[in-house]
């Protein structure tokens, strides 16, 4: 019978279970009153083979011919259990000396040139850097990492608590400014050809005017160019753009193809950049993930730049500084090449022509 506060009721045994402790005792029990291998299953809720197999593993051999029939107990079984689980599973590398060397090469990179854990194995294996008996692939690094057996804290990798599932939806109840993403041709969306690019700026403090940082990523290389400009505004997008029509001249619609912002104040005047042959599209309303490998690179710059701290305190200098580190990364999608040897490829062919 059921009670408001507890149940009289056992929970029925799930299938493919482990004994419990609680278990090997009823066991014990039921086979000191003499019960058959059916009936204490019938009573512990399993197969028949598995009380056979627990009270080989539980019942010692027998020392002398003339002694006493050595007995189950459920102590024994218990310790040969743990034992056994011990010795299932393969030990990890990471815990012999024989990685270590590895391993300093991999927390080396990551402290000091910002790699991700998966571009330091990647990037290992693609060059040949170790041999692969003396190293570990990137989820034992993951797993070691959660499991605190890697000298590296959880909070140095901020995007690992972060992570998160993102709804798919667009809000289509507000003026676009200038063309719509939704005339963008498919083969910009599905990363065919190099030149198109999504834009964003990135706010330190939010109380006051300051500077922010505007931000490019090229989409089939990953090509991360970050700007730091006056504000917030038309005027803050045009000093970005006017830098990199200086530096690229006449082929900047070349280079610069498309780009692909949202909706913010400070892009409303950015339409006027297709006198010069470069298309703008804008994103819906509330729809990020339409410029998903920008807000994916912001979010990397926000290790150098955390949220609410001013831009102000960060020269120019500095922020061209940081976007370097990750341009210089390897990246799994790019073939553990990087960001900038794939885009100076792209900009000898333009140069070139």
């Amino acid at each position: 019978m059921d009670n408001t506060n507890f149940t009289t009721i056992e929970a029925k045994r799930k299938s493919g279970k482990h004994l419990t402790p609680i278990e090997r005792g009823i066991i014990q029990a039921l086979r000191r009153e003499g019960k058959s291998l059916r009936q204490i299953a019938a009573a512990v809720g399993c197969a028949h083979t598995t009380i056979m197999y627990e009270l080989r593993r539980g019942t010692p051999a027998k020392v002398h011919v003339k002694g006493p029939a050595p007995i189950y107990t459920a102590k024994r079984g218990q310790k040969a259990y743990e034992n056994h689980r011990a010795n299932s599973r393969k030990p990890c590398k990471i815990e012999h000396e024989c990685c270590d060397e590895f391993i300093r090469w991999v927390i080396d990179k990551f402290r000091k040139e910002h790699w991700s854990l998966d571009a330091c194995v990647g990037y290992a294996k693609a060059n040949k850097l170790f041999n692969p008996k003396y190293m570990v692939c990137t989820k034992t690094l993951y797993n070691m990492l959660h499991s605190h057996k890697l000298a590296i804290s959880l909070f140095e990798l901020p995007q690992i608590l972060s992570r998160k599932q993102h709804r798919g939806w667009n809000r289509k109840n507000k003026r676009i400014m200038g063309r719509s993403i939704e005339e963008r041709p498919q083969e910009i969306a599905d990363r065919n050809e190099i030149g198109h690019w999504e834009g964003d700026t990135v706010v330190g403090k939010r109380n006051g005017q300051e500077a922010v940082v505007f931000t490019l990523v090229e989409r089939v290389t990953r090509q991360y160019l970050a700007f730091k400009v006056s504000g917030r505004n038309c005027d803050g997008t045009a000093e970005a753009i006017k830098q990199l029509q200086q530096e690229y001249g006449d082929r900047f619609s070349q280079v610069f193809k498309t780009i692909t912002v949202d909706n913010g104040p400070e892009f409303e005047n950015l339409s006027s950049i297709e006198s010069c042959g470069t298309v703008v599209y804008f994103t819906h309303p509330y729809s990020s993930w339409e410029r998903g490998s920008n807000e994916r690179h912001n979010g990397m710059l926000r290790e150098f730049i955390p949220k609410g701290k001013s831009i102000e305190k960060y020269s120019a200098d500095d922020v061209l500084h940081y976007a370097d580190i990750m341009n210089n990364c390897p990246r799994r999608l790019l073939g553990y090449r990087t960001s900038q040897e794939l885009f100076d490829e792209f900009l000898d062919k333009v140069y070139a022509n």
